[in-house]
């Protein structure tokens, strides 16, 4: 890799401003598990404010921070290596997407993988609902792989399984005190752009955001993700992933 983007100075040089909205999708459960086990709106408070005590501190920098926004700044130690951050007692990333369906795209993906850890899993009975957000954020220190020089090395942040080189730019972008990263998405077959927000005061957002509610279903014959409102829908074939190698023992027939 150039030495130009592979240090502090090199990326500073490279940095440029960005701002627009990150998309995020997570899983509707945060409030209904805790619902199916207490009878009033008391205990649940209290069961809540128990399982908070658990969690660890929420960072002070993130600290004005809806729940959603701050959480990925929240948890360590990081169980494995992502393709911006690494394994261990590292700084949070924020991982969104430009549009919601590039991050539906990507967390589909994911729910694949956790799926078929366990092969004979029947599929779930019925769809699931998720939630996606949308979170303004504004930098003067973005880099952007989409764009050169860093377009030279394409192939490196585009792996859909080594994540090495990612891991070496991310740090030497946290280094430099960079706080966005912008690439290119492997899961989205139309290939638009992710974000990795390496630091919080990145996001304007505070408490209030947009946000979608999506359904996915799982079949043999693939995922089917559709959104009411505003209306749309995608659908992923058991082929729609192929280019990641850890795909090809997946089992769909369940």
């Amino acid at each position: 890799m150039s030495s130009s983007i592979s240090t502090r100075e090199g990326l500073l040089s490279e940095a440029r401003a960005l701002s627009g909205q990150c998309w995020r999708v997570v899983e509707s459960q945060s409030k209904a598990s805790t619902l199916r086990l207490t009878d009033t709106l008391d205990e649940q408070a209290v069961l809540e404010g128990e399982i908070e005590k658990t969690k660890p501190p929420i960072p002070a920098e993130s600290s004005s921070l809806h729940y959603l926004l701050f959480t990925p700044f929240r948890y360590s130690p990081y169980p494995s290596n992502s393709r911006f951050r690494r394994a261990g007692l590292t700084r949070g990333v924020f991982y969104g997407a430009e549009f919601s369906e590039t991050a539906v795209a990507e967390i589909v993906f994911y729910r694949l993988l956790f799926f078929n850890e366990s092969p004979n899993t029947p599929w779930p009975s019925h769809p699931i609902d998720h939630r996606a957000f949308g979170a303004d954020f504004e930098t003067k220190l973005a880099i952007d792989l989409t764009a050169p020089p860093f377009t030279n090395y394409r192939e490196r942040w585009t792996d859909p399984v080594d994540y090495s080189h990612c891991l070496l730019l991310a740090d030497a972008a946290q280094d430099a005190d960079v706080q966005v990263i912008r690439y290119e998405s492997v899961r989205d077959a139309s290939g638009r752009a992710n974000l990795a927000l390496l630091r919080s005061s990145a996001l304007l957002t505070k408490q209030r955001f947009p946000e979608e509610t999506w359904l996915f279903h799982f079949s043999t014959n693939g995922v089917r993700a559709i959104c009411e409102n505003p209306r749309k829908s995608l659908s992923f074939d058991p082929q729609s992933f192929s280019r990641d190698p850890r795909t090809t023992d997946w089992v769909w027939d369940r």
